[in-house]
C-alpha cells in the first residue's frame, strides 16, 4: 500500500534558519491537539563523550569499542562523540530553536556509581545531571529521562551482566540515586531502553556490547534479568518517591508486521513474530507471564533438543506479581516494518531464538530503503503498531520515544522529512480516526551520533554535526527547519485546518 510521495517546492519563510515547508501529497492537513508534546531523543554513550572524565567508570561499551576496533564500522568510538557533556547548554539552545518541549535522554549508570556499587558513588555525575535537568526546566522543556540506555558498567558485565539476577538488584541501587536528586525535577521516566535490542544484539550475534553469542539461552535469561530490573525500579519509585508525582515506565521497539500475503498462515506468522518481539516484553509487564506462543514453542523445541526444561526460563508466581503492572504508560520505539511469512518447522538442532519464533521475515518491493539495511519506509506501519499496542495492552496513554531514518551526511535530508511526514501523518490518524491516545512524540534523533556498531556511518540527526571539527559544530537540516516550524505550529504542511 502506497501512502505516501512528496513533492517538495521550495518555500523558505524569514527566521532564524529559513524555516522550510513543504508542499506534500497524501499528508493529512488537519493539526495534531494543543496537548501534544513534541519532542527529540539522544542517549548518553552516543553523544556525551567525555568518557573518562569526572570521575566517570568504564562502561561495557567503553571496553567493546577500545579492545577491539573491528567491532565498530569505521573503527570509531564514543570518547568524545557529539561532545555533550561540554556542550549541553548549546544542545539546550537548539531545543529551544527547535520548538520542542518534550527531551528524552539518558543518564549513564558510570556517572553515577562508576563500578555499578554504591561504594563507588561519584557526586560530580549526580551534579552534572541536576544542572542539566535544572537548566531544561528553566528552558521551559520536560525532561523524559532514561536511566539506562545499553551503558552497564563493566565490573557488572564482568559479573555476567544482564546474565544475573543480581544486576537487577545493582540496577535498583542506582535508579533510587537518580530518583532521590532529579525527581524532584522529571515527570517522566523510562527505565530501560529497547531490552530487545540489548539481548538479541549484545547476548545473542555478539554485534554489539558485551559481544556475546548466546542466541539459544543467555538472550532469555538477559531479558528476565532486564524485566525484574524495571520492576525494581518502578518500585523503588512508586514505594518511596510517589509524592513526586511521576510516571514510570519501560521502553519497547517493535516493527509492524505486514502478512506477506493474505493467507491465513501468513496472518498467523505475523501474530507469532509480535509476540517473540514486542510481546516478548510487553506481556510480562502489562498482561503478566510470557506470550503464550513464546512457553509453548520454546518449551517444545527445548524438549525436543534433550533438555530438562525450557530454554524460555519460567517466571515464579511471586516474580510474575512483582513484574506485572509496573507502567504508567507505554513507551514505543517504532522505525520499520517487515513482511512476514509461515515457514516449515525448523529443524530441531542447537537451541536458536530465531528458529524458535517460526517465521520468515522480508521486506516488501513498494517500501522505501534507507541506508541502514533493516530500516524501510511504510508509514501506513506506525498507524498499525499503534492501533496493535492500544487494543492489546489498554496502557491508558503511548509515547513514541524512538522514531527516525538513516541518511548520510547531508543538510538536504528530504528522504528523512519525507519519512517523518509520513509517519506523523499516520500517528495522527490513529490519534482523530481511532481514538489512541498519543501524549507526546520524541524523534531520534536530536543530532547526528555515535550510532553504535555503525560508528558514524549513518546519521539519523535532524541536526548535523560535524565530527571532524574539534568544536563538533552542530547546523540544522532541512528536516529540523521542517520540523521547528511543525512544533510551533502543530502542523505537518504550511497550512492546516483545526
Amino acid at each position: 500500500m502506497k501512502i505516501f510521495l512528496l513533492i517538495f517546492l521550495a518555500c523558505f519563510c524569514t527566521g532564524a534558519f529559513g524555516i522550510y515547508i513543504p508542499k506534500a501529497t497524501n499528508i493529512t492537513n488537519r493539526k495534531f491537539p494543543s496537548t501534544f508534546i513534541w519532542g527529540a531523543a539522544t542517549a548518553a554513550y552516543q553523544i556525551e563523550g567525555a568518557w573518562d572524565e569526572d570521575g566517570k567508570g568504564e562502561s561495557m561499551w567503553d571496553r567493546f569499542v577500545h579492545s577491539d576496533p573491528t567491532h565498530i564500522d569505521d573503527r570509531s568510538t564514543g570518547d568524545v562523540a557529539c561532545d555533550s557533556y561540554h556542550k549541553w547548554q548549546e544542545d539546550i539552545e537548539l531545543l529551544k530553536q527547535l520548538n520542542v518541549k518534550l527531551y528524552r535522554f539518558s543518564v549513564a549508570w558510570t556517572r553515577i556509581l562508576p563500578t555499578g556499587y554504591l561504594e563507588s558513588f561519584n557526586q560530580a555525575g549526580v551534579d552534572y545531571y541536576v544542572n542539566f535537568v535544572k537548566a531544561l526546566r528553566a528552558a521551559e522543556i520536560e525532561p523524559m529521562v532514561t536511566l539506562y540506555h545499553w551503558d552497564l558498567p563493566q565490573t557488572l558485565s564482568e559479573q555476567g551482566g544482564w546474565l544475573n539476577d543480581s544486576t537487577a538488584d545493582r540496577f535498583g541501587d542506582y535508579a533510587r540515586i537518580v530518583f532521590k536528586n532529579l525527581g524532584p525535577y522529571v515527570k517522566l521516566w523510562a527505565t530501560i531502553n529497547e531490552p530487545k535490542t540489548t539481548c538479541t544484539q549484545g547476548y545473542a550475534s555478539g554485534e554489539m556490547a558485551p559481544g556475546l553469542k548466546l542466541v539459544g539461552d543467555g538472550i532469555y535469561q538477559c531479558a528476565r534479568v532486564q524485566l525484574l530490573a524495571h520492576a525494581t525500579a518502578y518500585h523503588i519509585y512508586h514505594d518511596e518517591f510517589a509524592d513526586q508525582g511521576g510516571n514510570v515506565t519501560i521502553v519497547i521497539d517493535a516493527t509492524y508486521n505486514e502478512p506477506l500475503t493474505d493467507s491465513a498462515a501468513d496472518a498467523e506468522a505475523a501474530e507469532w513474530e509480535f509476540e517473540f518481539n514486542l510481546g516478548w516484553y510487553a506481556n510480562p509487564v502489562y498482561l503478566g507471564d510470557w506470550p503464550q506462543i513464546m512457553i509453548d514453542r520454546v518449551g517444545n523445541r527445548s524438549k525436543a533438543e534433550g533438555l530438562s526444561q525450557s530454554r524460555l526460563p519460567p517466571w515464579s508466581k511471586d516474580e510474575l506479581e512483582f513484574v506485572k503492572g509496573t507502567f504508567d504508560y507505554f513507551a514505543l520505539n517504532m522505525y520499520t516494518a517487515v513482511a512476514v511469512n509461515a515457514i516449515d518447522e525448523p529443524p530441531i538442532g542447537t537451541g536458536n531464538y530465531y528458529l524458535d519464533k517460526g517465521t520468515g521475515t522480508s521486506y516488501k518491493p513498494e517500501w522505501t530503503p534507507s541506508i541502514a539495511g533493516w530500516l524501510y519506509s511504510y508509514p501506513y506501519g506506525m498507524r498499525g503498531l499503534l492501533n496493535r499496542v492500544w487494543s492489546k495492552y489498554n496502557p491508558g496513554s503511548i509515547y513514541v520515544t524512538e522514531n527516525g531514518w538513516a541518511t548520510t551526511e547531508d543538510l538536504n535530508d528530504q528522504g528523512r522529512l519525507e519519512y517523518l511526514q509520513g509517519y506523523l501523518s499516520n500517528m495522527l490518524d490513529a490519534i482523530l480516526e481511532d481514538g489512541v491516545v498519543v501524549d507526546g512524540y520524541t524523534t531520534w534523533s536530536l543530532m547526528d551520533n555515535f550510532e553504535w556498531a555503525r560508528g558514524y556511518t549513518q546519521r539519523y540527526g535532524i541536526i548535523d554535526v560535524d565530527f571532524n571539527s574539534p568544536n563538533r559544530t552542530r547546523t540544522f537540516k532541512d528536516s529540523a527547519k521542517w520540523y521547528s516550524q511543525t512544533a510551533a505550529t502543530y502542523c505537518l504542511v504550511d497550512t492546516c485546518v483545526d
